[in-house]
């Protein structure tokens, strides 16, 4: 079995220490999907989501930027960091969904795959939020990690 990293040796939760890795350009992005139940698909407007309370995709990814550089508060062990990049980028699929990609970067000793789901999550609760009016149908699907970049390895899933 793999080494828990943020347990301690004496089995208590711990933050891990980055003091002595060095830093690199680290990537991550993220994917989330918002499925839609017909009665919300029309009212789209080109490729945007528009509802009373506003244009739906435009707000996703503000809100989802401002979580991605809040998640060292949200999730215990983060550490806080200087986001360099970080971009949302919401489509509707050929299905009329949501597509949510959530892209983040920073030069430091730890990664930002935290950082991008987050971000990716938060875009998707906001679509949901300012859509449940409307339908309490939606399906937020699949959130996971696609690609990372920088530190001991790169992944793409």
């Amino acid at each position: 079995m793999t080494e828990l990293s943020h347990i301690d040796s004496k089995n208590n939760p711990t933050m891990v220490d980055v003091s002595d890795k060095s830093i690199t350009k680290r990537t991550a992005i993220a994917t989330c999907t918002v499925i839609f139940p017909d009665e919300i698909k029309k009212y789209f407007q080109g490729d945007e989501l528009v509802t009373k309370k506003g244009p739906v995709y435009h707000t996703a990814i503000i809100a989802g930027v401002m979580a991605a550089k809040k998640t060292h508060e949200l999730i215990p062990f983060c550490h806080p960091l200087a986001i360099e990049k970080c971009k949302i980028n919401i489509t509707t699929n050929s299905d009329g969904n949501a597509e949510i990609t959530c892209e983040v970067s920073l030069h430091h000793k730890t990664g930002v795959e935290m950082e991008a789901l987050t971000g990716a999550s938060v875009a998707a609760l906001t679509i949901y939020d300012m859509c449940k009016a409307l339908s309490h149908d939606m399906v937020i699907s699949e959130t996971k990690l696609i690609k990372k970049t920088g530190g001991k390895s790169d992944i793409t899933l």
